[in-house]
């Protein structure tokens, strides 16, 4: 017989409308069971149960989404998403009020990033802040206060140090790739080569 806490890991692992109707189902097998006058023997009763459910497919609802999608729905600017993705999410929405308030937080912040907003951050911090429920997105707003000057800089000037840390980090894969394999002459020839 599995240990308890295995047993109890298999069911987290089922999603909450199979598990539903499976014990629906296990329900009307038990009153069945008694019907007939089995004894309470655990043998007999798991004998009966594994007969009468082999073979039988069992009645499951709809796969909830993964959080990766759910994920990549709401970071997703809502006009590029397919109208399936969108069907999806606004189900996904109705069922969740946190993931509601999270998804409008997010979308208003990168609203500020797309658009060079920064003068809207402080506005941004203290709502975000605000929320009880959201524990992760209030303590990212809480340090987004440490460094309010740069990050609010940042979400407003044009510039950004994208190409620099591109440069940066094709330097380090080509040094990886050249570990234990060749000097700094080697390095310094395929680095000038690069660019």
């Amino acid at each position: 017989m599995a240990k308890p806490c295995n047993q109890a890991r298999r069911l987290q692992a089922i999603p909450r409308s199979a598990l539903a109707g499976r014990l629906h189902n296990a329900w009307k097998l038990w009153e069945e069971i008694k019907e007939q006058g089995y004894p309470r023997g655990y043998a007999s009763v798991r004998d009966y149960v594994s007969r009468t459910l082999r073979g039988k497919p069992q009645p499951v609802g709809p796969r909830p989404p993964s959080a990766r999608a759910v994920t990549r729905w709401i970071l997703t600017h809502p006009d590029a998403l397919s109208e399936s993705d969108r069907i999806q999410l606004k189900a996904a929405l109705a069922n969740c009020p946190e993931l509601t308030a999270l998804a409008e937080h997010v979308r208003s912040f990168g609203h500020m990033l797309t658009h060079l907003h920064g003068d809207l951050l402080p506005d941004w911090i203290e709502a975000a802040s605000a929320t009880t429920e959201l524990p992760s997105l209030r303590h990212f707003a809480q340090q987004l206060l440490r460094d309010l000057d740069a990050v609010t800089a940042g979400l407003t000037l044009p510039w950004n140090s994208g190409v620099v840390e591109g440069h940066v980090n094709k330097i380090k894969m080509l040094k990886r790739q050249m570990f234990g394999r060749a000097g700094f002459e080697l390095l310094r020839k395929r680095v000038l080569r690069l660019f």
